[in-house]
Formats: structure tokens, C-alpha cells, sequence
């Protein structure tokens, strides 16, 4: 056996079982399996339904007979993967709608929901998907910074500016989608926009903690109403969510063979998203976290009421909804 091969095993063995401690699969994710017709004339707005997490879930939710909109930044994409999805649903299925949304833009933000205001009489679940992670330090068009800008505050006025329309439409519910990386953020309430100090991984985890800080809040200002709020982390799933991360050329095959092991796929990482959106058992519910269709308990860092109530009159006056 050549050197060569002897070193390739042992440093794929090594990659291996690396990404075996940092990825545990722990049991096989169960597919959700609801009647064809759960979502029938019901409007679901997925953001970033055109890729990963979010496409996989608007094709299970089509299988429903649900009316998808399908709020995408790449519009020629969103088209490609409407088709694809539409092929793949069968000859009973709901209906495909794309709408163009850049959540790095407030602007766009608003012209999505002033369209979606006019022309639908309804909406039934809002699922707060789109996101980025680590990515280079640039700002939104309005000057916020990338992570916090598209995956909290483009979010955070998306919801408020429909809001109206999800009361109008109860029951219905609103999907956060976050991370367990939450866990290693806080809210920099001095720099919010990483100013003086940009670490793209601080940077992704705070925007994921302002996710759950958001649905907090929002749970407790929808008390009284049939609008649930609910959150969510996904695990580690194989998406292009990840493709800011440097990973070395000759690294990479041993991590794709990596990722097929350890992660979870996008229609796996689907399952709870979908669980929130279309189960009964979570009818109700509201202000809750929930991995892998279960609650899960957080950290006290994403339940400080007062944390959250000053991050979301913050947010506010950042987005315009506030002088």
C-alpha cells in the first residue's frame, strides 16, 4: 500500500470522524404523512422557496393542494423550481405563485406586501425562510448588515406589513425558522449593524437568536388573537446556505461525502416547517421553539422578555415602523 493511500485514508478517517462529533444524525428523520388534501384552499407564503429547505417544503406542501407563494430574490430560479416542483406533485396538487422578494431591500419588502394586501383575500401560514449565513461583510440597501439585515430585519417588517391580513385570515400561523447556532450569539445592542467588529459566525448566530427573540415578542403581542407565532431549528441540512464557507480544494470531495452522511436532506430538514404549518397537534400553540417536530427547550438567552421587547422596539424604528 502506497504512502499516499495510507495518508488519504487516515485523513479521510480523521474528516470523517470530525464531522461525526459536530454533526451527530442521531435516529433516522420519520417523513411527515398528512391526507392529499390538508391544505386544501389554504395560502402559504414560503420565503426562499427556491431552494433548499424552502423548496423542499413548498413541494410538500403542494402535494396538499396548498396555494404556494413562492417570495424569491432570483426570479428565473424561482420559475426553474416551480416547474420542477409541479412536475414532481402529481396530477392532484395546489398551486404555484412567485412573487419577487429581496429581503436585503425594505423596499422590496414592501412592494411584496403591498401586492400580497391587494390581491390575496387571505393568508393562512407565513414561513419565515430565507436566510444567509457568514457571508462576507457587506450592508443591505439600507444599510444594515447583510446576516441581521435579511434573515431578522427583512423579516421582522415582512410580518408586520401582513399581519392585518394573517388576523383577517385566523386561525393562522406564522413560522420563524432559526438555528441552534443561536447558541453562540448574543444581541450587540452597541453594534448592531458590526461596525466596529465583523466575525461572520457571531454575525449569523446573533441574526438566529433575534429570530427566536422576534417570535417571543410577537407571541405576546398576538395574545388574544387566533395568529400563532412558532419557531423552529432545522439541524444541519445539505443547502446552499453554506456557500460563503471557505472549505480547502482538496477538502471538499471529503466533505460532500461527509455532508451525505451526516446531514440531513432538505426534504429531512423540511419536516418540522411542516409539521407547524400544517399539524393540528400544534393548533393553538404559540411562542414555542420545536426541533425535529418536538418543543425544544431553549437557552435563557432566547427567552429574556426584556431582551426581546427592546431588540423588537429597536427593530421597529429600524425598519421605518417607529420614529
Amino acid at each position: 500500500m502506497s504512502t499516499a493511500v495510507v495518508i488519504a485514508a487516515v485523513v479521510g478517517g480523521g474528516v470523517l470522524l470530525l464531522m461525526r462529533r459536530l454533526f451527530p444524525r442521531g435516529k433516522a428523520v420519520k417523513l411527515l404523512q398528512y391526507p392529499t388534501d390538508t391544505m386544501r384552499g389554504k395560502t402559504v407564503i414560503v420565503t426562499g422557496a427556491n431552494s433548499g429547505i424552502g423548496k423542499a417544503l413548498a413541494g410538500e406542501l403542494l402535494k396538499l393542494r396548498a396555494r404556494v407563494i413562492m417570495a424569491c430574490r432570483d426570479l428565473r430560479s424561482a420559475e426553474d423550481v416551480a416547474q420542477d416542483l409541479k412536475s414532481r406533485a402529481g396530477p392532484e396538487q395546489g398551486e404555484v405563485v412567485i412573487k419577487h422578494l429581496d429581503l436585503a431591500s425594505l423596499q422590496s419588502v414592501r412592494n411584496f406586501c403591498d401586492e400580497i394586501n391587494k390581491e390575496e383575500p387571505k393568508i393562512d401560514v407565513l414561513v419565515n425562510n430565507a436566510g444567509i449565513y457568514q457571508c462576507p461583510y457587506t450592508k443591505t440597501e439600507d444599510g444594515f448588515e447583510m446576516q441581521f439585515g435579511v434573515n431578522h430585519l427583512g423579516h421582522f417588517l415582512l410580518t408586520h406589513l401582513l399581519l392585518d391580513l394573517l388576523k383577517a385570515s385566523s386561525p393562522s400561523r406564522i413560522v420563524v425558522i432559526s438555528s441552534k447556532l443561536y447558541k453562540y450569539g448574543h444581541i450587540n445592542f452597541d453594534d448592531l449593524n458590526s461596525e466596529g467588529n465583523y466575525n461572520k459566525a457571531f454575525c449569523y448566530s446573533q441574526s438566529k437568536l433575534a429570530n427566536l427573540l422576534f417570535t417571543l415578542e410577537l407571541a405576546h403581542q398576538l395574545e388574544g388573537t387566533a395568529v400563532t407565532v412558532n419557531a423552529l431549528t432545522p439541524g444541519m441540512v445539505r443547502t446552499r446556505l453554506g456557500r460563503h464557507v471557505q472549505i480547502p480544494l482538496l477538502a471538499k470531495p471529503l466533505f460532500h461525502l461527509a455532508s451525505l452522511v451526516f446531514l440531513k436532506s432538505p426534504l429531512e430538514g423540511a419536516q418540522t416547517p411542516l409539521y407547524l404549518a400544517c399539524s393540528p397537534e400544534v393548533e393553538g400553540v404559540s411562542g414555542k421553539c420545536f426541533a425535529n417536530c418536538e418543543e425544544e427547550e431553549l437557552m435563557a438567552r432566547a427567552t429574556d422578555k426584556q431582551v426581546a421587547k427592546k431588540l423588537w422596539d429597536i427593530s421597529r424604528r429600524m425598519v421605518g415602523l417607529a420614529e
